[in-house]
C-alpha cells in the first residue's frame, strides 16, 4: 500500500498528526525545586505564599508533581534571615523566591549564582538589589514598586482629617530596610506643612512607643509598613481608638482589626506575578535578561465605622476613590 512517492508523503503526514504531543513547560517526570526565603508569612491573612503557589499552579506547576518547595520563614525574627538563606542555598534550589526587602536582602548576600526573584515593597535599584528595571543584571529580578507609598499615605490622612497638624510615625527600628519609607514620608510632611513625630515600636517595647505618642500630642498616626508590626495590628489599632486617632495604616489587616484605612500593594498580586518569573527561569531564561515588573496594584480601603467611633466625616471624594468602603 502507499507504494508511491505521493503515498510515502501521505504516511508521513498522517505519522505527524497522531503522534502523541509533548508539553514544552517542562520535561515528563521532571521534579522542580525551588526555595521560598521570608519575614514572616504568617503577619495577616494576604499570605504572599500562597499567591506565589497559585501563580505556579496556573502555569501548571503542582506540588508533590512537578514541583517541591522548600520554605524557610524567620517567623518575625530578622537576624534568622542570613542562615536561612544560606541553607536553602546548600540545597541547591534551582530558583530562590525572597518574599519582602529584608528576605531580598538575605538572599543577595547569600548567593551570586543561584537565581533569586524578589517580591519587595522598595525600590530595588536604590536598594542595589538590582543595576536597573529594565536590565538588572546580576541574579536577581522580579517584582518591586519604586514608590514607597509613605507619601501618598500621608496625603490620605491629611484628607481625610484637614485640620492635622501633628502626625505620629510607628516604625520598626529592626527592618534594615526601612529607610526609604522613612524618608519619603518625612519629605511629605514637609510638603504637607504637618510635623511628623518618629518613633520606634519594636514588638518588646509599644508600651514606650505609646507613651511618647500620647505625650507628643500627636493628633493622628501613620504605621510604617513592617510585618512585625503587622502581625500586632490589633494591639495597635486598640490603642489609636482609646486615644482618638485617626490613623492609616499600610495593609487591611490594620482595617479588618477595626482601624480607620489602610492604603498599600497587593502582595498576593505581587506574589502571584512572581510565578512568571520563576517559570522563565526554569525554562531556562537569566535574571539578568528579565526586566523588573513593577507593581500596579493598590488599593484604598476605608472603615467608616471607625470613622463614626473617631466622630469624623470623611469627605465624599475620598470615599469615590476606595476600592472597599467597610460600613
Amino acid at each position: 500500500m502507499w507504494s508511491s512517492p505521493i503515498g510515502l508523503i501521505i504516511t508521513f503526514a498522517l505519522g505527524i498528526l497522531v503522534a502523541p504531543r509533548t508539553s514544552t513547560a517542562q520535561p515528563p517526570g521532571k521534579v522542580f525545586r525551588i526555595g521560598v526565603l521570608s519575614f514572616s508569612v504568617t503577619a495577616g491573612r494576604d499570605y504572599t505564599l500562597d499567591g506565589l503557589q497559585q501563580g505556579l499552579r496556573e502555569l501548571g506547576y503542582v506540588e508533590g508533581q512537578n514541583l517541591a518547595i522548600e520554605q524557610r520563614d524567620a517567623e518575625g525574627h530578622y537576624e534568622r534571615l542570613p542562615d536561612l538563606a544560606t541553607t536553602l542555598v546548600d540545597l541547591r534550589v534551582e530558583v530562590l523566591v525572597a518574599l519582602g526587602s529584608a528576605a531580598t536582602r538575605a538572599a543577595q548576600r547569600a548567593t551570586s549564582t543561584i537565581p533569586i526573584v524578589m517580591v519587595t515593597s522598595v525600590d530595588p535599584v536604590a536598594s542595589g538589589f538590582i543595576a536597573s528595571l529594565a536590565r538588572p543584571r546580576g541574579n536577581i529580578t522580579g517584582v518591586s514598586s519604586v514608590e514607597a507609598l509613605g507619601g501618598k499615605r500621608l496625603e490620605l490622612l491629611k484628607e481625610a482629617v484637614p485640620t492635622v497638624s501633628r502626625i505620629a510615625a510607628l516604625w520598626n527600628p529592626g527592618n534594615p530596610t526601612i529607610t526609604s519609607f522613612l524618608q519619603e514620608a518625612q519629605g511629605a510632611a514637609q510638603a504637607l506643612g504637618v510635623q511628623l513625630q518618629v518613633l520606634a515600636g519594636p514588638p518588646n517595647d509599644f508600651e514606650g512607643a505609646f507613651t511618647a505618642i500620647s505625650s507628643g500630642r500627636a493628633e493622628a498616626l501613620i504605621v510604617i509598613p513592617d510585618a512585625s508590626l503587622t502581625r500586632h495590628a490589633t494591639r495597635i489599632v486598640d490603642f489609636a481608638q482609646r486615644h482618638r486617632l485617626p490613623a492609616i495604616y499600610p495593609v487591611r489587616e490594620f482595617v479588618d482589626a477595626g482601624g480607620l484605612m489602610s492604603y498599600g500593594l497587593s502582595w498576593p498580586d505581587m506574589s502571584r506575578r512572581a510565578a512568571t518569573f520563576v517559570e522563565k527561569i526554569l525554562k531556562g531564561a537569566t535574571p539578568a535578561d528579565l526586566p523588573v515588573e513593577q507593581a500596579m496594584k493598590f488599593a484604598l480601603v476605608i472603615n467608616l465605622k471607625a470613622a463614626q467611633g473617631l466622630g469624623l466625616t470623611l469627605p465624599p471624594h475620598l470615599l469615590v476613590l476606595a476600592d472597599e468602603v467597610i460600613r
